[in-house]
């Protein structure tokens, strides 16, 4: 497989997996009813599904590694050569920081207290804007 195929599965998968956490966690939140404890196990079956319906798309083509963290563990490794992990990284980054604003947009239109902005991760100001690239 080539790198620009691979790269472009990853930006794909990484595009879709925020999809599916996003959705997720508003899914959840609206069928829960007030109820934290559902919820949160709403969120975490159907972002699990997600992740391992992209994992069967996406394994074969690029190894899936939507974490950085599984990028960096497969070039400790040597699965992975470390200039291939540099660039999907990256690259991963670079898809990313876009989405994130419009994730912030989509739960904060579901907040409206701070209480509940705290609990959907809206946090303003310094290291929050470095989320995207973490």
């Amino acid at each position: 497989m080539t790198l620009s195929r691979r790269l472009a599965a990853e930006g794909l998968g990484t595009t879709l997996l925020l999809a599916v956490v996003v959705g997720s966690g508003i899914m959840a939140e609206r069928l829960s009813g007030g109820n934290v404890g559902v919820a949160l196990l709403a969120n975490t079956i159907a972002t699990g599904a997600g992740l391992v319906a992209l994992i069967l798309m996406f394994g074969t083509i690029s190894g899936a590694h939507f974490n950085p963290a599984v990028t960096l563990s497969e070039a400790w490794q040597r699965n992975v050569p470390a200039g291939e992990c540099c660039r999907t990284s990256w690259y991963r980054s670079l898809v990313r920081l876009p989405a994130s604003p419009l994730r912030t947009a989509c739960l904060a239109n579901r907040c409206s207290s701070p209480r509940n902005m705290c609990a959907a991760g809206l946090h303003s100001g310094g290291a929050s804007s470095w989320r995207p690239l973490v």
